[in-house]
């Protein structure tokens, strides 16, 4: 597949891909038990609907627009009318308070607000009075619940601009030039106030071009795994977020039909119904597919538990000589094409029987996750990046990946390690800046090169090892550095663990914050006779505490002394994005978990 490269900003793409693919598919979701789709033609003309409807309210070119939303089907109709009218788009997660809410809208100097639903309307009551420089509020599904004068519809929008053409936009976004700002994503404030990334049309050009020159396989060999104009993309990520953004744009670029999932709790039914080629998530969603199939083969024990190993280590030797580059012994192959029979084709079928890959990025891989679905002949293609890169910088490679590693630099991306060991990035996906932060900015950019706040390592092939943030570093009372992510990735794939938090920033040792996996908690439970009333209860349980304790020592063994868990706490429920330990893309919150649970940490190091 041939695809043009030479553009002048990111609403040519747009235009260019209709013209190619007019009445074919772009999009699909789920209404009243149906799966519809829209075609090209059709995204351009609901597009074109919004974008005038936004002028004719008085929408300025580069004006800020807020978009305060899950990923649903009108997001990006949405954010294309934004681009045809000239404004800039400015996303808001939809976990996000009123005040975090605010704070976006204000910052961003926003004049125009897109939600939803009510229920996010409502939750931005408490702010309402203060959002003076908004001066429409567009409803994205439904009737406003009651009278405001400040909301009109979605539907009421496209009326106001259903005349509108595409000429209508030539002097908007038909006209920005690569250096003007496309969106404003702000981060996700892991570490203090959340940054608006400054994004520009060459940022996502050159994000663009260069990641799909590594995902679309130039080998004979890798036919099967290619990206082709019509291939299903499942959507469920927050569209706030890059990663989501950054596959959106490669979608419209190379004409995938992206896919709305319905919600996270029918993720899996979905997926089974769209069957996708390609799905992009967080290591999270796959600690869990992995949590759940190893811990059922477990319970189910006996012959079902016998063939499932040795298909997996049927499937681990190929992987390995895969990873190698060495050839597959014909009597191995055939024992594979039968562990394929067994198990593996099961496990693909899960998935819909048609992926080629899975992307992952927003936080490190487990190792052992990405070999486990490699052995079971799904590749995990994990990529490293962030907002201020516009998506991915590195990324592994069908033919060329080592796991544990975030792959090689794409092309056009220069990639360095400071003295420090914090990565250093450099290229067209650089963001522009920080938007009104000119400081943070320069400190930033500094020398011409991104800091990324990434501490990594190089192997002899080039290959990334990201380490940890340096911002989350232990420096332990003995002066002893460690990356506590490290040791995280390796314990939270235990069965019976949902989360961990690794403490012992100016302490003697390291102490864990515990969560469990009550599900699979619940069984052992139920096969040990061991009573308990409630969760909380379960938690508190001795025999429970001895369990994780055993589960942790095994985890000791292969981690150094000073690395090695003392002391752990399980606390009840789970850390969440509400209780304000998680992020949206649900990374740990580390400052905020410590403050919150002070007394239980100070209570680890006494006596």
């Amino acid at each position: 597949m041939e695809l043009k490269k030479d553009f002048g900003n990111f609403t040519e793409v747009f235009l260019w891909r209709v013209e190619r693919s007019t009445d074919l598919p772009a999009l699909r979701y789920k209404k009243e038990g149906k799966w519809l789709d829209i075609t090209w033609n059709q995204f351009k003309n609901e597009a074109i609907k919004i974008g005038k409807g936004l002028i004719n309210l008085g929408i300025e070119n580069g004006t800020k627009v807020n978009v305060f939303s899950g990923t649903v089907i009108e997001w990006p109709l949405i954010d294309i009318g934004i681009l045809f009218s000239g404004g800039i788009v400015v996303p808001i997660y939809q976990s996000n308070t009123a005040d975090e809410s605010y704070y976006i809208i204000d910052n961003s100097e926003a004049e125009f607000l897109f939600v939803e639903n009510n229920d996010l309307l409502n939750r931005l009551d408490p702010v309402r009075e203060k959002m003076s420089r908004i001066k429409k509020i567009i409803l994205m599904r439904g009737e406003p619940e009651k009278k405001d004068d400040m909301v009109i519809t979605l539907d009421e929008l496209k009326e106001l601009g259903k005349d509108g053409k595409p000429e209508d936009f030539k002097d908007r976004g038909i006209a920005k030039k690569k250096e003007d700002p496309i969106t404003i994503i702000y981060t996700s404030g892991t570490t203090g106030v959340p940054k608006g990334v400054v994004l520009t049309h060459d940022n996502i050009l050159g994000e663009m071009i260069t990641v799909i020159d590594t995902v679309l396989a130039k080998t004979k060999e890798q036919e099967k795994e290619r990206l082709a104009e019509g291939d299903v993309s499942m959507m469920f990520l927050p569209l706030a977020h890059v990663f989501a953004r950054a596959v959106h744009w490669i979608g419209i670029y190379v004409g995938l039909i992206n896919a709305y999932a319905e919600g996270i709790p029918q993720l899996m039914d979905n997926i089974k119904e769209v069957r996708p080629h390609l799905m992009g998530s967080v290591p999270r969603i796959y600690e869990k597919v992995y949590a759940k199939i190893t811990g059922d083969v477990e319970e189910a024990g006996g012959l079902k538990k016998k063939i499932f190993y040795w298909s997996l280590k049927m499937g681990s030797e190929v992987s390995r000589r895969i990873e190698a580059k060495q050839s597959i012994p014909p009597f191995l192959q055939f024992k594979f094409n039968i562990a394929r029979k067994l198990v593996f084709n099961k496990l693909k079928e899960a998935f819909g029987g048609r992926l080629k890959f899975f992307l992952s990025s927003g936080a490190p891989l487990a190792k052992q996750i990405a070999q486990f679905f490699h052995s079971a002949d799904i590749f995990i293609m994990e990529v490293w990046g962030m907002t201020e890169l516009t998506g991915a910088a590195t990324g592994n490679r069908f033919d060329n990946f080592k796991f544990g590693s975030v792959g090689l630099p794409y092309e056009g991306i220069e990639i360095k390690i400071a003295e420090d060991g914090e990565l250093l990035v450099k290229g067209p996906i650089v963001m522009k800046e920080y938007f009104k932060m000119p400081e943070e900015t320069a400190e930033t950019l500094e020398g011409g090169w991104m800091h990324t706040g990434d501490i990594a390592t190089m192997d002899k092939d080039g290959f990334i090892y990201i380490t940890d943030r340096k911002k989350d570093l232990i420096i332990t009372s003995g002066g002893k550095n460690i990356a506590p992510q490290k040791i995280e990735n390796m314990i939270k794939t235990d069965r019976y663990l949902n989360q961990i938090v690794v403490v012992g920033n100016d302490r003697n040792y390291l102490t864990a914050l515990i969560t469990l996996d009550y599900e699979e908690v619940e069984k052992y439970a139920a096969d040990k006779g061991i009573k308990y009333s409630s969760k909380d209860e379960l938690a508190d349980n001795p025999e429970i505490y001895n369990l994780i304790k055993s589960r942790i020592e095994e985890y000791n063994k292969n981690l150094a002394s000073y690395e090695t868990i003392k002391k752990f706490t399980i606390l009840k429920g789970e850390l969440s994005q509400e209780g304000g330990e998680l992020t949206p893309t649900l990374k740990l919150k580390r400052r905020i978990i410590e403050e919150k649970y002070m007394d239980i940490i100070d209570g680890m190091y006494q006596g």
